[in-house]
């Protein structure tokens, strides 16, 4: 469970992801579109996600993937290719 509760559809992308529910919506690899599960590790180029008791790691840059918020979220994964330290210093700049 993700206890950033703050994470909402605007924030999303800098947000840390460990935790969300997660499906691939899109991927040039076929065989991982509709891969659901929850995100459990995440490095700046791969979403690790937990899956019918099984970890698959899906590189972002080639997939989409749609979180499971208040409603679904659809993120092309090139948009989250950094890592999560990366991410939030981008946010920090955007705001200045």
């Amino acid at each position: 469970m993700n206890f950033n509760l703050n994470v909402n559809p605007h924030n999303l992308i800098y947000s840390d992801l460990v935790g969300l529910r997660v499906r691939v919506a899109a991927s040039t690899d076929p065989t991982q579109v509709g891969v659901t599960g929850m995100v459990v590790d995440e490095t700046a180029r791969t979403l690790v996600i937990s899956a019918g008791g099984r970890d698959k790691v899906i590189p972002k840059v080639s997939s989409s993937f749609a979180f499971s918020l208040q409603r679904e979220v659809l993120v092309d994964g090139s948009s989250i290719a950094f890592s999560p330290e990366e991410r939030l210093k981008r946010l920090q700049r955007r705001r200045m």
